[in-house]
């Protein structure tokens, strides 16, 4: 370990700089117009890859699919071979004013970096090359390092992409980098994710808006149907009131209410809705968010009736709800519930399922020992509230790989929001620890 822990230390200063570059290159996926900074990105990081000791580092991608990485160094006779995920497209930056910095130009304050992508993937692409690299490019087990350029639009060409590569991508087990630790000092390993569902729903009143004072009254406004629509997806406690959806129970951690309303930034006097434990509420029941309404805006208002108002809504289900029953639900709940003969339109949108980790077996242990050596604390296994679809995929086209999610997030990393930004000594000691797993690794019995 004293070996591994030096030679880390020593790569971390490129490492982060690598990182930094990475960072710079806005490869926003859900932006048609940053095609070629995607691009840009993916054979940025197969250079990294190439530099690293890769044998052969392709950028590749399924059919109308975004570029990727599929990067390889050959195991040693007898030793496992480990698929190594992250991804290196990012989330659209939101309103520029409300950043800090330009967020294409890490800035480190206080002991943090902050920039897009910084914490969500890049830093994940960068714990797998500092691993690579502290190895000398010569790592103890077999590598594929898959590095994925869609995930932050829902992975669409991820199960075609599997089937076209699936040789290259096998594995015996797989880490996933793209979750968060439980805190910046204390490591975890993520064993349960929810899924997720949208929709769009449109309701329809009118032929075209009319004068709010001539026809107002005996017709109802689209935006006020839709309001009404939407608030029926909770009940009076706050729980989610659409028939069909599953609930499971959470992992076993001390989440006092304190700190998650510190960490999530609650407003004084706001209350928190839902029944039953807090981490039930945040890893395994279901949830409904309504994500973005289209209607007038406000500076634009006239004395009319709206004819026409849609919304996008989210429901976040449990592990091993599946999730075309889940969306079923939630059209079937929409539809039941809209009044007054309002026409109502849905559009399906996502649909990807959560899955149960195993929390058994000598790899699992290798990993949780590892977190352990680096961080200098015991680790912890957490749920994650947010979906990561294309997990449950790895299981179904690798059923006899374990599958591992780690993260160098935290609760202060705010990935997707403003001012997003990764913990830099976490960072380090992220790195370390997928050292000490390879290593560990190519040690357990095959």
């Amino acid at each position: 370990m004293t070996d591994l822990r030096a030679a880390v230390e020593a790569v971390l200063p490129s490492v982060r700089a690598d990182l930094e570059r990475l960072v710079r290159i806005p490869s926003v996926s859900a932006d048609p117009a940053r095609a070629g900074d995607v691009l840009a990105s993916a054979e940025a990081v197969a250079e990294l890859a190439r530099g690293a000791g890769a044998a052969q580092a392709d950028v590749v991608s399924a059919a109308g699919g975004r570029p990727a990485v599929i990067a390889s160094w050959p195991a040693p006779e007898g030793a496992p071979t480990v698929l190594l995920y992250a991804h290196h497209d990012v989330q659209p930056t939101g309103p520029r004013d409300g950043w800090t910095s330009d967020p294409f130009e890490p800035v480190e304050h206080d002991g943090r970096l902050f920039g897009r992508g910084v914490s969500d993937d890049k830093a994940g692409v960068a714990t797998h090359i500092g691993a690579l690299r502290a190895f000398d490019g010569r790592p103890p087990v077999g590598v594929v390092l898959f590095v994925e350029g869609e995930e932050e639009i829902g992975s669409p060409t991820f199960t075609p992409f599997l089937e076209a590569h699936r040789d290259r991508l096998s594995a015996d087990v797989i880490v996933v980098a793209d979750s968060a630790n439980w805190t910046a000092e204390v490591p975890a390993l993520t064993t349960s994710l929810r899924g997720g569902v949208d929709c769009l729903v449109t309701l329809r009143v009118l032929e075209k808006s009319v004068h709010s004072g001539a026809f107002g009254g005996p017709v109802i406004d689209a935006l006020t149907a839709l309001t009404r629509l939407l608030a029926t997806l909770h009940d009076d406690k706050g729980d989610v009131a659409i028939a069909g959806l599953v609930t499971t129970d959470a992992a076993d951690v001390d989440y006092p209410e304190e700190r998650f309303r510190a960490d999530a930034g609650v407003l004084d006097g706001v209350q928190l809705m839902g029944s039953g434990s807090l981490l039930d509420r945040l890893w395994t029941r279901p949830t409904a968010s309504v994500l973005a309404i289209d209607a007038p805006a406000v500076a634009d208002a006239a004395n009319i009736l709206v004819h026409e108002a849609r919304a996008k809504v989210s429901v976040r289900i449990a592990p091993d709800q599946d999730p075309r029953a889940a969306l079923d639900a939630l059209e079937a709940h929409l539809r039941e519930h809209v009044e007054f003969g309002v026409q109502i339109e849905i559009t399906e949108g996502m649909l990807g399922g959560g899955c149960a980790l195993p929390t058994e077996g000598p790899v699992v242990e290798a990993a949780e020992a590892a977190l352990t050596e680096a961080f200098g604390v015991a680790s912890v296994r957490t749920g994650m509230g947010g979906s990561i679809p294309f997990i449950a995929e790895f299981e179904q086209t690798f059923p006899d790989a374990t599958v591992l999610v780690t993260g160098m997030g935290d609760p202060l990393s705010g990935p997707h929001g403003l001012n997003e930004s990764l913990d830099l000594a976490m960072f380090a000691k992220g790195c370390l620890a997928e050292t000490l797993l390879l290593d560990r690794l190519a040690r357990l019995p095959r």
